[in-house]
């Protein structure tokens, strides 16, 4: 049996407007070895872009993982923290009914985490950290011009 690898993912998005073209990007590592990604979309909205640097991240690593999530984005950390869950029972929709807005990201996060223990941290966004200031930086530049 293999054992379980602890990895550490910095992820960011960000949008030149809101709605507007945005990009998205992580910072994987594990142990000495790093992987940067990140990619972009036209036409989306910041929260997406969170959302796609998570499932990115998540879906390059190749085995289970115990994976820290450090991310500046609140609504990342307090959807699969709490809202998730509660999501799924309702069926993917809000406690007042209406639809769970980028559904399908969210849908594809709680899959992963099936195979993943995932440990999602709040960092505050543009301090000290370098690698939180690293991935933004990657984010920006994947922005489509």
């Amino acid at each position: 049996m293999s054992e379980i690898r602890n990895v550490i993912v910095y992820t960011d998005g960000a949008c030149s407007r809101n709605p507007g073209p945005g990009g998205w990007a992580a910072l994987l590592r594990c142990g000495e070895q790093e992987k940067e990604i990140s990619g972009g979309s036209e036409n989306t909205t910041n929260n997406r872009m969170e959302l796609k640097a998570v499932v990115n991240a998540l879906e390059a690593l190749k085995h289970p993982c115990n994976v820290v999530i450090k991310t500046d984005s609140q609504y990342v950390v307090s959807g699969i923290m709490i809202h998730m869950h509660y999501w799924v029972k309702r069926e993917w929709t809000k406690s007042n009914g209406d639809p769970v807005i980028h559904t399908d990201l969210w849908q594809r996060i709680y899959e992963l985490a099936k195979k993943h223990h995932l440990y999602p941290m709040w960092i505050k966004a543009h301090a000290d950290d370098p690698d939180n200031i690293r991935v933004d930086l990657l984010a920006k530049a994947a922005i489509p011009a």
